[in-house]
């Protein structure tokens, strides 16, 4: 029989469950995964999840914590402890993203994100730290990198961000491709296929940007609306993919080809783009979509954090 274009895939771009269910996980095999928190939300809605829930509830009333912050990172854990059981690889687990203008604070819940990890076993090799990819994101992920604490630097739409990130030495960058086609379908009223389609654009631009200038940021494409747009991108570092795609993936047994490709980077035109604080703040201003799609995704994952903050207040109280 021939090969899914799944398993094309992952012969040559490392495949990521964008989810945190445990079962979809374990059947498609990724090496890494990726949680958000609104991944989180949705996953502690489901019975299958009710005892994890339960489980980080319990031990925190044990042992007299009743601060929901504190709960809330030992859930995040507690659900990146269960799919590091699942996966052989790495785990992201995301900072929250009200702090996503706050050095000191991001800063802060990063180390304790890392050290509650840590307490129960598990290498900071095996973690990434998400962090939206505002200025002060890009400053965090510097320190933690120089601390030996690897970060996924996520929300992000444009190349300003990711050269950006590349700088300061992070160790992966979650371009969603997704959203930035949501908004130019939205501004211009068309449809985009194939290459045509400007979130594939910007990850292309991205990739040959960093093979082409020698940055060893891995590349993780996320938020996909098709799998077309996965099929375009063969050849990233790493694709971030929800079971829905895996499933048609893996029922898929069409032939795919290798897209980007190194030899392709090292031809393109592309300038050196010299980067600090101004530059990064003025070109995400020159930026319409960036500016607005890195905003909404911080209003978006703030409000799933208060939904959790929410169902842990009335857990705790019961």
């Amino acid at each position: 029989m021939d090969k899914s274009v799944l398993d094309q895939l992952k012969e040559h771009t490392v495949v990521v469950a964008d989810t945190g269910d445990f079962e979809s996980i374990k059947q498609y095999a990724p090496r890494d995964a990726t949680t958000n928190p609104s991944l989180i939300l949705k996953a502690t809605k489901q019975k299958d999840y009710a005892s994890l829930v339960d489980q980080v509830i319990s031990r925190a009333v044990q042992n007299g914590i009743n601060d929901v912050d504190q709960v809330m990172d030992q859930l995040l854990v507690q659900f990146g402890l269960s799919i590091l059981e699942v996966v052989p690889g790495r785990v992201s687990t995301e900072v929250d993203a009200r702090l996503s203008f706050d050095f000191d604070a991001s800063l802060e819940k990063a180390r304790s994100i890392i050290s509650l990890y840590e307490e129960n076993g598990i290498s900071r090799e095996r973690i990434l730290i998400k962090l939206a990819t505002t200025w002060e994101g890009v400053e965090v992920s510097k320190v933690l990198e120089k601390e030996g604490i690897h970060t996924n630097m996520t929300l992000l739409f444009s190349i300003v961000q990711a050269v950006a990130c590349a700088e300061a030495g992070s160790q992966l960058i979650s371009p969603f491709v997704g959203r930035i086609l949501d908004w130019h379908r939205k501004q211009y009223d068309k449809e985009f296929v194939g290459i045509e389609d400007p979130g594939v654009q910007s990850v292309i631009q991205i990739f040959n940007y960093y093979k082409k200038f020698g940055h060893p940021t891995e590349i993780m494409a996320a938020s996909f609306r098709n799998a077309g747009e996965i099929k375009e991108l063969v050849g990233c570092d790493l694709l971030t993919i929800g079971p829905k795609f895996l499933e048609e993936m893996q029922q898929d047994f069409s032939t795919i080809e290798v897209k980007l490709l190194e030899s392709n980077a090292q031809e393109s035109n592309l300038a050196k783009i010299e980067m600090n604080e101004p530059t990064f703040r003025f070109l995400m201003n020159e930026d319409t979509m960036a500016t607005e799609k890195l905003a909404e995704g911080i209003r978006k994952f703030s409000a799933d954090v208060r939904s959790l903050e929410d169902l842990l207040k009335n857990l705790l109280t019961a």
